[in-house]
């Protein structure tokens, strides 16, 4: 069955949202603090955490931190409006995407139900189980991305991009392909998202920031290179 973590510290997001996701028929656990998230978290496989980056406590990063480090489960940040600096800084520690605060249930349903197709996709495509771009070898079966031999841990998300990138070598996806492609709908929600997940990227595979393997096309989007 598949397990959903909702880590909020306000009740009623907790009660709703929960009995929203439960009505799909997923197992759903809830945590107000980041106390009982990294508990549960560490007692349980969980398919997709949902994160309140702003609790009470104020350690919803550091919650995302700990989950990032210990793997690759996926991460969806919720956030309140106005909190830009705090999903930014969410995303560049490995979520794969966030929320705004108040969503409609209906949203979030759909948003975890694009995470479990898109790993289930991933899980279930043996026609290119790797793919090849000048030193840069993605094993989709693994989820491991080598950079001339050395391993680089990738989130959910950046692994998926750099699939989708290194599909056509030299060709520029918009920041909207992108996005549609990580998400498999036209409902993209922010796009700026995409501009985070690609820092990222470029810092994983280039942390020593001398090669470009991801190029930028001004005003159009981005494009892999082989190097």
């Amino acid at each position: 069955m598949t397990s959903v973590l909702l880590v909020d510290d306000e009740p009623g997001i907790r009660d709703t949202a929960g009995f929203a996701l439960e009505r799909e028929g997923w197992h759903v656990d809830t945590a107000s603090d980041a106390l009982e998230a990294l508990s549960a978290y560490a007692r349980s496989h969980y398919d997709v955490v949902l994160l309140d980056i702003g609790l009470s406590d104020g350690s919803g990063l550091d919650v995302c931190r700990a989950i990032r480090a210990d793997g690759a489960t996926p991460v969806v940040i919720l956030s309140a409006r106005g909190s830009e600096s705090d999903r930014i800084v969410g995303l560049e520690l490995g979520a794969d995407d966030y929320i705004t605060k108040p969503f409609s249930l209906a949203e979030l349903v759909s948003r975890v139900r694009a995470i479990l197709r898109r790993r289930e996709l991933d899980r279930s495509d043996p026609a290119l189980p790797q793919r090849r771009v000048g030193g840069l070898v993605l094993d989709q079966g693994r989820h491991v991305a080598e950079v001339d031999g050395v391993s680089r841990r990738l989130t959910v998300s950046e692994f998926r991009i750099l699939w989708l990138l290194a599909s056509k070598p030299d060709h520029v996806f918009t920041r909207h392909d992108i996005m549609a492609e990580l998400w498999q709908t036209e409902r993209v929600g922010d796009e700026h998202a995409c501009y985070v997940h690609m820092s990222n990227l470029r810092r994983k595979l280039d942390p020593d920031g001398r090669t470009g393997r991801i190029v930028t096309v001004r005003g159009r989007g981005y494009k892999l290179v082989a190097l």
